[in-house]
């Protein structure tokens, strides 16, 4: 229950105000810095503001005041929720739950956290037990809608987002969830539809962004299948990808053991091999190249985040580099140039590899692994360049391509391991 001294702050809240309702709790506090209620409604709008190290603090001093108080543990979870740790979130949503089982926003609390973890059982049990309490709940409907579609029951998912809309057609998250819908069912013009509707409701909601940049890339028919196929390993739980991911791996290496012990069957045998590599190279650039594409497009180049236009530069200018310097190798017939360009083109997946970690120390250290290659290549192109002798400088010349080939092929390895790491926040 929110008491008269912070009835104006929760109004401002609720209007989403939350520089001016900063002030006021803030001003609340220096009177009655005791007030746990009034620390967790300050960490949720700081948390609103992107000020998540203020806001940990803040929802950490709300609890310590009022342990046995549901709803700091609730501003707690979501405050964790947002700085990306999950199950830090999640056991402060279920000692929420705990204090008070009968409130249907803990349950969707948890249920999102399930959801990040792929634990679509454990969230689906959240979310009908959110329904059970609060059969017209907005979060759990539309978080029930977003398992059915995770977990490939769209029609179920459909079903209920109509619902979802016939109660509260200015609901963004349910437009956004509808429009995620439609994209898995590779149908991107609608999809954009929605998209663009909950962006009309909530200019700054991410979820729907991301959507609307996905399905106007999805519209390219060399995207569509690769989107359905990110959207299908996004569905499975981190064992599973990293077993199918081994399993794709071996086999194909099994292929390549048949082929050569059986050359009868190495023309069947090789195709399918050359378009495994091909598919995984191309799912691996897809991101960068695909966004690299979207800038053609007069709305799409609004719709990326500049995050996103920062890492199709990076890809652009190595791509633009490799392919200036291999096509005017072949004009001139310049090897030096040769070499320039397979180095640049070996760039290209560790420089696609650093904007696929997240932001901190496993980016830096993405970054410094695709500047050690950078480094390495200039040198022995340098040297072979400089070498006088052609039968000397012929021994030089596999030197960068042996490079080249190396790091790309380990780059892929080191940034899918540095991608997982979740590195805390200092603000």
């Amino acid at each position: 229950m929110i008491h008269s001294g912070l009835a104006r702050p929760a109004l401002l809240i609720e209007q989403q105000r939350y520089d001016l309702a900063e002030k006021e709790l803030r001003k609340r506090l220096t009177e009655h810095n005791d007030d746990a209620l009034a620390h967790s409604l300050l960490a949720y709008c700081l948390t609103q503001q992107e000020r998540g190290g203020e806001a940990e603090r803040e929802a950490r001093e709300a609890v310590a005041l009022a342990p046995d108080e549901a709803f700091c543990h609730y501003h707690l979870g979501q405050v964790l929720s947002r700085r990306d740790r999950p199950d830090e979130a999640a056991a402060a949503y279920e000692e929420a739950i705990r204090l008070d089982p009968e409130e249907a926003d803990f349950c969707a609390g948890l249920a999102s956290v399930r959801i990040e973890q792929r634990r679509w059982d454990e969230a689906l049990e959240q979310v009908k037990h959110g329904l059970a309490l609060e059969p017209d709940h907005p979060g759990c409907t539309n978080l029930r809608a977003l398992i059915l579609t995770q977990t490939g029951k769209t029609g179920e998912a459909h079903a209920t987002l109509d619902d979802a809309l016939a109660h509260d057609p200015e609901n963004a998250f349910t437009h956004a969830n509808r429009g995620w819908t439609l994209l898995r069912e590779s149908r991107p013009e609608p999809a954009i539809g929605h998209f663009r509707e909950a962006l009309r409701l909530d200019p700054s909601m991410e979820y729907a962004r991301t959507g609307i940049v996905e399905a106007m890339k999805a519209r390219n028919p060399v995207y569509r299948p690769l989107l359905r196929f990110f959207l299908w390993m996004g569905s499975l739980q981190g064992r599973s990808q990293m077993w199918l991911i081994l399993g794709l791996f071996f086999g194909v290496r099994l292929l390549r053991q048949i082929a050569r012990s059986n050359p009868a069957l190495a023309p069947f045998l090789y195709p399918v091999i050359v378009l495994y590599l091909l598919f995984v190279l191309l799912t691996w650039v897809a991101d960068p190249l695909f966004n690299l594409l979207l800038r053609l497009d007069r709305f799409g180049r609004l719709a990326l985040s500049r995050e996103e236009v920062r890492a199709s530069n990076w890809f652009g200018a190595v791509l633009g580099l490799a392919l200036a310097a291999l096509v005017t190798s072949v004009a001139i017939g310049s090897k030096t140039l040769l070499l320039v360009g397979i180095g640049a083109t070996g760039l290209i997946l560790p420089v696609a590899g650093v904007f696929r970690c997240r932001p901190g120390w496993p980016r830096w250290v993405m970054a410094g692994y695709t500047a050690l290659i950078a480094i390495a290549l200039s040198v022995a192109i340098f040297l072979y360049a400089q070498e006088g002798n052609a039968e000397e400088a012929a021994k030089l010349f596999p030197v960068p391509i042996a490079i080249a080939l190396l790091g790309a092929v380990l780059s892929t390895w080191i940034a899918s391991g540095l991608s997982i790491a979740r590195p805390r926040s200092r603000d």
